[in-house]
């Protein structure tokens, strides 16, 4: 047992290393060009089958992450990593195509301290950043004919956290202190396309580079309370303030000529490294689930965030986009129809649905992007173990054609694991 812990421990290390090293790309997310980039559900398989419904939700065998309060109620040592693959259609005026990717989703662990405390610890995504456009700027907007602008940008923003949490009969309190770190880069290059001027004229790139780092916290509480022999009632919510983050800024621009068989470049403009503060908007949640013994469960959840707050200092184009404030709406529920029968594997098996609405955080043209969808998944335990094998479907659209958007219509699947044991346990006997 000791030495599959160990070799448990080095996969998480290695893991995370790898993944810390990495960047997330793949999905042509033309939205992912505002702000901070799309942003990331990092919720493990489980709460994203119910369509995130994190602020009341707590299982001895599922971390909930996302609100650190529930981390008091665990009881056993877990272990849990994600994975996600998307796909997803992209339709607007006169245009439409198809992207996907697939990637790391989460990595999790977590442990309880007695009987009314717990830890946990892991890495995340909080926001990734992919794009690739093409636009033509016409021939009387510019001195040089027409010119093709092309519009390519990568990178992410990452989160490690350790959270804490402790209770006192059903009322439970935790925290999240974590670091987030990523870079973000952009380019924009400009280039003639009418034949007198391609090999005579500039051809143009502008580059920012940012580096994002710095301490990020969230609060959670949580109480729940026996209505009865058979039922529980719990309510929680999660709190977080307007965050700084250091921001470090490379901005320049390089230019390349032709003179005959010769290329010529020239960097016309460098800011040098320009600091400041990337600040991140005030967020809550607050919700209600409704739980009958180990039978089923069924919870709302409600939550905001308010990007009105939300700025950059060294480059204030980072706020192009972003709107007020988003919200989420969601349902969902989960039913297992016999948590204790041997002969009937599938009696045994955790059922989940969930759906949800809301408004993304950008607002373009004008318009608030609504953002929608179903899900659904399950939790398949292992035989002789308290493990289990989690997935997820979430089928949903963001975005409206209207004034000249795009909507997306995207599936997404998540597979994860969580691995289930008592740990740090005292012998009893030699």
């Amino acid at each position: 047992m000791l030495h599959c812990r160990a070799k448990l421990f080095f996969f998480f290390f290695i893991l995370l290393g790898v993944k810390a090293s990495a960047q997330l790309t793949g999905e042509n997310n033309p939205y992912s060009k505002y702000g901070i980039g799309e942003l990331v559900n990092s919720n493990n398989a489980a709460l994203r089958a119910m369509g995130n419904i994190t602020s009341a939700y707590k299982n001895p065998n599922v971390l909930n992450s996302d609100n650190p309060s529930s981390y008091a109620f665990m009881q056993h040592t877990t272990f849990e990593i994600g994975g996600t693959a998307s796909t997803r259609a992209i339709s607007g005026s006169g245009f439409n195509y198809n992207t996907g990717t697939a990637k790391l989703a989460y990595v999790n662990m977590g442990f309880p301290i007695g009987k009314n405390a717990g830890l946990s610890f892991g890495f995340k995504p909080y926001a990734y950043t992919y794009y690739t456009m093409v636009d033509t700027l016409d021939a009387g907007s510019s001195p040089v004919g027409r010119l093709e602008r092309r519009y390519n940008g990568d990178g992410g923003i990452n989160y490690a956290y350790l959270g804490g949490a402790a209770k006192y009969k059903g009322l439970s309190i935790g925290f999240n202190l974590g670091y987030m770190f990523g870079t973000i880069r952009s380019i924009t290059r400009a280039s003639p396309i009418d034949t007198p001027y391609t090999r005579t004229t500039y051809t143009s790139f502008f580059n920012n580079y940012t580096r994002i780092g710095g301490l990020n916290w969230k609060v959670g509480v949580m109480y729940e309370r026996k209505l009865d022999s058979n039922y529980t009632l719990r309510l929680g919510g999660t709190f977080a303030l307007n965050q700084n983050l250091f921001e470090r800024l490379n901005a320049y621009q390089i230019s390349h000529y032709y003179l005959p068989d010769t290329l010529i470049y020239d960097t016309l403009y460098n800011s040098g490294e320009q600091q400041g503060k990337l600040t991140l908007p005030m967020s809550f949640s607050i919700g209600a689930m409704l739980v009958k013994n180990n039978k089923w469960g069924a919870g709302i959840d409600f939550s905001l965030a308010q990007w009105s707050g939300y700025k950059s200092t060294p480059d204030t184009l980072m706020a192009a986009g972003v709107g007020s404030s988003s919200y989420k709406l969601s349902l969902g529920g989960e039913l297992t129809p016999d948590v204790n029968s041997i002969r009937n594997y599938l009696a045994r098996v955790t059922y989940r649905l969930g759906m949800y609405y809301g408004t993304d955080y950008l607002k373009l043209n004008n318009t608030a992007l609504p953002c929608y969808g179903v899900t659904a998944g399950a939790s398949l335990p292992f035989r002789r173990s308290q493990s289990q094998l989690h997935f997820a479907v979430d089928v949903g659209r963001l975005g409206t054609t209207e004034k000249n958007l795009m909507q997306h219509t995207y599936v997404r699947f998540t597979l994860g694991v969580s691995i289930n044991d008592r740990w740090f346990v005292r012998k009893k006997y030699d």
